[in-house]
């Protein structure tokens, strides 16, 4: 069942926010102006007003700020105590070529972190032991001590999805740092070494499917990924493997589930999956306006398009508000997986309500979960497929509630005007007349807000992805045609 997300998410339910609370944030008005970009840096295709460029340069600095130098490990949410997110880390050196090109570090700052980083992965310890390993088989676990690099507990998977997410950070520098240079020509051999360690095959437990991971207790999980969410990306990796590709049957595989969730919901015929983040992540790295799959061309649609239908039925979603939730309307929505007030039944007036902590919130014909918590990246990270409405709507949660959820670092991770109990909270404040806000940012969905923001305005990540030749195969090997991938070859990294 599609409900079932991943579920990388349903092992780590509850278990993600075990950081002891922190301060409250930093009101916005004490952050840094934002500094101008170094002329000619990077060419904007797409203006954005002030207020979306101060979010770009606040989300980038809390990749910047939050990871230790010393291994390149980025937090699952900071501030505070937490493990590391291997996924955090993906988009967190992704993050670094923005912050060079906006002028917000120098390209030897970059080159230092990213070569921290990836020298760990690197040689970080693999193998089947329950502690002390970093992974199995090119795979890394979910969450890292953020000292050590270690398996941060027991209950913690290797896990495929997060692995590809760091991969596309991996394969982003490798592709980025391209000057003849001794440390740019190591970041690019180790990428490539990251990236060609990993088989594909050994998670392959029901062909063409790939699990969702293994546990040294549990072995495989009894979970593939199937379409359609955020696992497209993993094909994608596999497929362009050089040493230990997937199938020519796995795309196939991949998608042969489509249909279950292709439909009307909330005035858009779309291929649907609940949170946004499953229309997000993928499309962070890769390019999908203009090249289609056999599916795709069968439905007369890309998946950028798709993206961007979903982003439209969410915001009606939201301007329906069929909850009858507080503070939703045209330009307050977004429904992803977040932090949320915790896992509490209340009654406020004649209602029974029930509010979750983590968990993947979402709408759509696969399923509803919404408890009020309005999440700033489902917003955010979709701002390339769709900025007549996704700026408004930034623009209007920072001017409506700013003080409460815009810190140094952007937007908190999420809100609930709806809730007004006291309670003691795992994560977050409660405001009186306001409601819940989060005191933590997560790695995961700062992510897609920085990038995507940058996509949408050079298209610079997206263009720097376009040259790697692992990423070009695996699209051409599940059968995409068209656009950009019909105008010339991937670059020659070496």
């Amino acid at each position: 069942m599609q409900a079932k997300t991943s579920k990388r998410l349903s092992l780590t339910l509850g278990l993600l926010l075990c950081a002891t609370p922190i301060a409250q944030a930093q009101d916005a008005a004490k952050a840094p102006p934002v500094p101008k970009p170094v002329h000619g840096a990077i060419h904007d295709v797409n203006a954005v007003p002030p207020m979306v460029a101060d979010l770009e340069k606040r989300t980038f600095q809390w990749f910047w700020d939050s990871a230790n130098p010393q291994n390149g490990l980025i937090p699952d949410h900071y501030p505070g105590e937490s493990f590391a997110s291997i996924a955090s880390v993906g988009f967190g050196l992704t993050a670094y070529g923005v912050g060079v090109e906006r002028g917000w570090i120098t390209r030897e700052q970059a080159v230092d972190r990213t070569l921290a980083t990836l020298r760990f992965f690197k040689d970080a310890p693999q193998g089947p032991a329950e502690e002390g390993q970093t992974g199995y088989h090119g795979f890394y676990y979910h969450f890292l001590d953020m000292k050590t690099g270690a398996r941060f507990a027991n209950w913690v998977e290797v896990s495929s999805v997060d692995t590809t997410l760091l991969l596309g950070g991996v394969l982003f520098a490798q592709s980025y740092y391209d000057r003849d240079d001794a440390k740019e020509k190591e970041i690019r051999d180790l990428a490539d070494t990251i990236y060609r360690r990993v088989d594909w095959t050994w998670l392959q437990e029901r062909p063409p499917l790939i699990s969702m991971g293994w546990t040294p207790g549990g072995k495989a999980i009894p979970h593939d990924w199937e379409g359609y969410n955020e696992g497209m990306l993993v094909y994608l990796l596999a497929l362009g493997s050089p040493t230990h590709p997937v199938g020519d049957d796995a795309w196939a595989g991949w998608t042969k589930t489509y249909d279950k969730t292709w439909g009307e919901f909330h005035g858009q015929t779309f291929l649907n999956f609940a949170p946004l983040f499953g229309h997000q992540y993928s499309h962070t790295w890769v390019d999908f306006r203009g090249i289609r799959d056999a599916w795709n061309s069968k439905h007369g649609l890309d998946y950028f398009e798709n993206s961007r239908r979903a982003t439209y039925s969410q915001q009606a979603y939201g301007e329906a508000n069929p909850g009858g939730w507080k503070g939703y309307g045209k330009n307050i929505w977004g429904l992803t997986a977040s932090n949320g007030p915790g896992g509490f039944v209340v009654k406020q007036g004649d209602k029974e309500l029930t509010f979750h902590g983590y968990t993947a919130r979402g709408a759509g014909l696969d399923y509803v979960s919404d408890d009020g918590t309005i999440v700033p990246t489902a917003a955010g990270g979709s701002i390339a497929f769709a900025p007549e409405i996704v700026i408004p709507a930034l623009e209007e949660m920072k001017k409506k509630y700013g003080q409460y959820i815009y810190t140094k670092y952007g937007f908190v991770d999420a809100f609930n005007p709806s809730f007004e109990t006291r309670a003691d909270l795992r994560t977050g404040r409660l405001i009186p007349g306001f409601g819940w806000a989060d005191n933590v940012h997560l790695g995961i969905d700062q992510g897609p807000i920085v990038l995507m923001i940058e996509n949408y305005r050079s298209n610079f990540v997206w263009n720097v992805m376009k040259k790697n030749p692992y990423l070009r195969k695996g699209l051409e090997r599940a059968g995409f045609a068209g656009g950009w991938l019909d105008n010339g070859t991937a670059a020659d990294l070496w």
